[in-house]
């Protein structure tokens, strides 16, 4: 089911539902707006100070309150399951069952930072990028979400604050402008992780990254800001891009989870260091429960932006508290469904840091 078919049939009796949870959020969420401005120093504009990458290591907490992980189940055709209820699903950490104390399927409100690379690498792709600011705002918005967007390129810049105004959003994809040719990556990620540190945890925390696998330049180390993600509970969803030739006259590839894919998440997640090939993106959206969509400098990149649109808006969504303390090192989330014949994906884990 595409996003568009999923908007339509969600507006009956779910939406009231939703917009009474929107309504109660507003508050906090005009409380928490996150400031604007680049990360680097530019004529005339006062400069915010990006974190070294020692400081963002020591700044993440070393204990976990709560663990929010999402869940997409598909039948044997690769289409979604909807009719599933809680009972439906058993969580474990650490192979440890664990109670549920939070389960709902596509009525969460959202918190999403759209990160997209404005880099003059990939200057080809640019218009597309730019044309596919009104699927963002109707596919991945909807009805009851925040957004907020970064562009980056040799700096970080907030573009838009977080609002529920899809046309401000809309706006501010459209109008972006393109920059020199390196690329800050992983600082945009972590950027955009700490902005939705701060947002109500009664909304889901995503982040939307459109851009090529490769960093060039950042403070930031992969595996520190695929830590972060993990213990603030968000998940990454990634549009790859390429700017070669062979890759743009291929077709779309939805990456699965793959045993490699899963395993160097783990890995870089465990030693907070960089990864070495060309799927960073890949491997962030494995680590955090997200999907990754490779894809080239045409429609596509609209239907990719529709497909996690139509994802984000209808998964499952698991909240539990660990029991007991939280030991060090690295927890295993599983989840499994009493269905047969059914795929689950979610999140593979988290990483509790020893104490500063």
């Amino acid at each position: 089911m595409n996003g568009v078919l999923f908007r339509r049939l969600f507006r009956g009796g779910a939406a009231a539902a939703l917009a009474a949870t929107v309504l109660w959020v507003a508050p906090f969420a005009r409380c928490q707006e996150a400031p604007a401005g680049p990360l680097h120093p530019r004529p005339g504009v006062p400069p915010e100070a990006m974190p070294s990458a020692e400081q963002q290591k020591h700044a993440i907490r070393v204990r976990v309150n709560e663990v929010t992980a999402p869940v997409i189940v598909r039948n044997p055709q690769g289409e979604m399951v909807f009719d599933l209820k809680q009972d439906n699903f058993r969580v474990y950490d650490n192979g440890a069952e664990q109670k549920i104390d939070h389960f709902d399927v596509g009525g969460d409100p959202l918190s999403i930072v759209l990160v997209i690379e404005a880099s003059s690498h990939i200057q080809p792709m640019f218009p597309s990028i730019k044309h596919a600011g009104i699927v963002f705002s109707e596919a991945v918005m909807a009805q009851t979400s925040e957004a907020a967007v970064i562009s980056y390129d040799s700096t970080v810049d907030l573009r838009a604050k977080f609002t529920t105004d899809p046309d401000s959003v809309q706006h501010a994809i459209e109008h972006l402008p393109l920059g020199v040719n390196d690329s800050l990556l992983y600082d945009a990620m972590a950027r955009g992780i700490s902005m939705l540190e701060e947002r109500p945890a009664v909304r889901r925390r995503i982040m939307l990254v459109i851009g090529e696998s490769h960093d060039t330049g950042s403070e930031s180390r992969l595996g520190e800001v695929l830590r972060q993600a993990q213990l603030a509970n968000v998940t990454i969803y990634s549009v790859g891009l390429s700017s070669t030739m062979a890759d743009l006259r291929a077709k779309p590839d939805h990456v699965n989870d793959t045993p490699d894919l899963l395993a160097l998440a783990i890995f870089l997640v465990k030693t907070g260091k960089n990864a070495l090939g060309t799927n960073s993106l890949a491997v962030a959206s494995q680590a955090t429960g997200g999907l990754h969509v490779a894809t080239m400098r045409d429609r596509s990149i609209e239907k990719a932006i529709d497909d996690i649109g139509g994802e984000l808006h209808a998964q499952y969504t698991i909240g539990y508290r660990p029991v007991g303390d939280d030991p060090e090192g690295y927890h295993e989330i599983k989840v499994v469904v009493d269905r047969p014949n059914v795929s689950v994906r979610s999140r593979p884990g988290y990483y509790v840091a020893p104490p500063s």
